[in-house]
């Protein structure tokens, strides 16, 4: 009986030809042509749990080796976006409402990890967002400082001015920033890894009173009375919430200045929909990925005037592929320090993401706005492509 319900379900994914081995050594085939993967069951798997929800079904079974992956991962999620209705049944209404308390868990349940892991597949800067690349052969290093002073540069920073950065990661947008440009800059994270690391490399860089870091939640700087000349947030924008959006909103609005400007970095889907749910439970607990529209449309609510928006879509697959690379280098290192499970884990959400990114509809988008009107700003994007020394 499993096995054919399996079969039926198999059975309505037409647009990508594939092969199914299952547990009994039996061979089919689904769709037409020359199979582009195979899945193969080494153990029964139940229907109900697959159905109800297939890609945590799969990610598990996946991770504990109950199921094996013969072929490129694109190929199944081409099949799995092809055929939406039958993979994805999962609505909005059922997305979990979250504390800040539960955010805050969230955030350090990814991000600390644990240096050690996160330094043998990214680069030197640690940055653990997407790159910018000007070709597809810049390194990874490349194009991560490349990603940065893309930013940097859309900010328009002058010396002398400030800058906050929240969700500051390993902390190399403000130390860049102040370097490059002699802004005085403040970091905000969640994260503990990401805390002390970035005050290691403000000491070594001999940064101490232009660049800080904070282990604070960014609810928390409006009762500092500081306020800033302009405002990042790379990467972070996808762990506040749904039922946040407004908050985070507010306190951006309270913390710039007037005629000030926020860049805004953030992955988007095209329409409003709930995460994947393996995703959701073993790598972003209470993420949820906006659609661009939603965001849009908030920003008049809270005087913010749309500059530029600009996708980079492309560059978070070519990114992804850069990480998975440098994962697989260090899979014997990464297993003997978690285990297997912790590997096959890691290497589906890369690879995974990759392929989401260029066939699934995930996209991501930076977004410069300004509090009020400016009327002080390049007539031209010039300046976003012009050398800075």
């Amino acid at each position: 009986m499993q096995k054919y319900l399996f079969q039926q379900f198999f059975g309505k994914i037409t647009s990508v030809p594939f092969r199914v081995v299952f547990w009994d050594g039996n061979e089919e085939l689904y769709g037409e042509g020359t199979p582009r993967f195979t899945l193969t069951f080494n153990e029964q798997i139940p229907f109900t749990s697959f159905v109800k929800q297939p890609s945590l079904a799969f990610g598990e079974a996946y991770m504990d080796q109950a199921i094996e992956l013969e072929g490129e991962i694109e190929e199944l999620i081409r099949a799995a976006t092809s055929n939406h209705s039958v993979i994805w049944t999962e609505t909005l209404a059922r997305l979990p409402k979250l504390s800040m308390r539960k955010q805050k868990e969230n955030v350090q349940h990814h991000y600390d990890v644990g240096n050690d892991f996160y330094s043998l597949w990214l680069d030197k800067t640690m940055s653990y967002s997407c790159a910018y690349f000007k070709t597809p052969e810049d390194t990874l290093e490349e194009a991560q400082l490349q990603k940065i002073d893309h930013i940097l540069k859309k900010l328009q920073l002058k010396e002398g001015e400030t800058l906050l950065d929240i969700g500051s990661g390993w902390g190399w947008l403000i130390i860049r920033a102040a370097q490059q440009y002699g802004v005085k800059a403040l970091g905000v994270t969640l994260s503990e890894e990401q805390f002390r690391k970035t005050r290691e490399r403000i000491a070594e860089l001999d940064l101490i009173g232009q660049v800080e870091v904070e282990l604070m939640d960014y609810h928390d700087l409006p009762k500092t009375n500081r306020t800033f000349d302009k405002i990042a947030s790379v990467g972070m924008f996808e762990h506040v919430g749904r039922d946040h959006y407004s908050e985070f909103m507010k306190t951006v609005q309270t913390l710039l200045k007037d005629g000030g400007l926020m860049l805004l970095h953030t992955i988007t889907h095209m329409k409003e929909e709930p995460g994947d749910p393996w995703i959701s439970k073993y790598i972003f607990p209470g993420g949820y990925i906006p659609s661009l529209r939603e965001i849009i449309h908030l920003l008049p609510e809270y005087n913010f005037h749309t500059l530029d928006v600009e996708s980079l879509r492309l560059h978070y697959a070519m990114t992804l592929d850069r990480w998975a690379e440098g994962f697989d280098r260090n899979e014997d290192k990464i297993r003997e320090m978690y285990g297997e499970r912790f590997v096959r884990m890691w290497r589906l959400y890369l690879r995974s993401a990759a392929a989401f990114f260029r066939i699934g509809g995930l996209n991501i988008h930076q977004i410069l706005f300004s509090k009020d009107v400016n009327n002080t700003l390049p007539l031209t994007r010039s300046y976003q492509y012009t050398n800075k020394e």
